[in-house]
């Protein structure tokens, strides 16, 4: 899979597969299905590291994160998040920073968070040779710094419009849409030459879909009192089975045949 493939699935209307991986084994699964991308997203910093908020990731952990999925999805198109606060301050810091988490991962590609604000950052990225993933809307970054609230960006039409237009001419590849209606980002996935992906909220008209994994397939310890998860749920099937072993030790049964 490449930069390319990418934009062919778009033309040809097949739909893209992106989802979330976090360390080795956890990619090395998830890549035996073979998605056609997968993202060391900033939430692995609540669910593999616990920080209460995606916005705690710092570069170092986000490297080390994706370094792990790297090795454990060797042929898979690989994309790190840039942390909060990592290409905010200047667009040379932005890049600088950009390089690193590439060449210290080997990932193919960085996501940044963010509108028209942001094109400056991305166009120099691209023009150095790194591929970015564009993602807008009702971001996780920007929903940690507002409480979640939606300030209208749902409805606001033109300014995401204009938004994604800018990250399109400033070259990203692709763009996730976060907190956007479906209707307004069936319209954008019109408009824009690039793939859209449709995160949180913004439906099944897009390009392609992103799973947070853990949030998909149950992979988190709330799925065992609060069942939601439309596929798996795996804390379940992890919970029932370590459950088994503990009740095999302490009643004595034989916990080492078959091993």
């Amino acid at each position: 899979m490449n930069i390319a493939d990418i934009q062919r699935m778009k033309d040809e209307k097949r739909r893209i597969v992106e989802v979330t991986a976090y360390y080795y084994e956890m990619a090395r699964i998830l890549s035996k299905a073979e998605p056609d991308l997968m993202l060391v997203g900033d939430s692995g910093g609540r669910f593999l590291l616990g920080h209460e908020s995606n916005n705690d990731v710092t570069l170092d952990e986000m490297i080390l994160m994706a370094r792990s999925v790297r090795r454990g999805a060797p042929r898979t198109f690989v994309i790190a998040d840039m942390p909060f606060m990592t290409y905010q301050v200047s667009v040379e810091e932005g890049v600088r920073n950009a390089g690193r988490l590439m060449k210290e991962t080997r990932a193919d590609a960085i996501k940044l968070e963010g509108g028209a604000e942001f094109a400056p950052v991305v166009q120099r990225i691209v023009e150095v040779g790194i591929p970015v993933q564009a993602h807008m809307g009702l971001t996780p970054m920007a929903s940690g710094m507002t409480g979640g609230a939606q300030d209208g960006l749902s409805s606001a039409e033109d300014k995401l419009m204009r938004d994604a237009l800018a990250l399109q001419e400033a070259g990203a590849f692709s763009v996730i849409l976060t907190g956007v209606t479906p209707e307004v980002a069936a319209s954008m996935t019109k408009a824009l030459r690039i793939p859209t992906i449709s995160g949180t909220g913004a439906g099944d008209n897009c390009d392609g879909d992103i799973a947070v994994v853990p949030g998909v397939l149950g992979w988190n310890a709330n799925e065992l009192e609060r069942p939601r998860a439309r596929y798996g749920p795996v804390a379940r099937t992890i919970f029932d089975s370590v459950t088994s072993y503990i009740d095999d030790v302490r009643s004595g049964r034989p916990v080492r045949a078959g091993r």
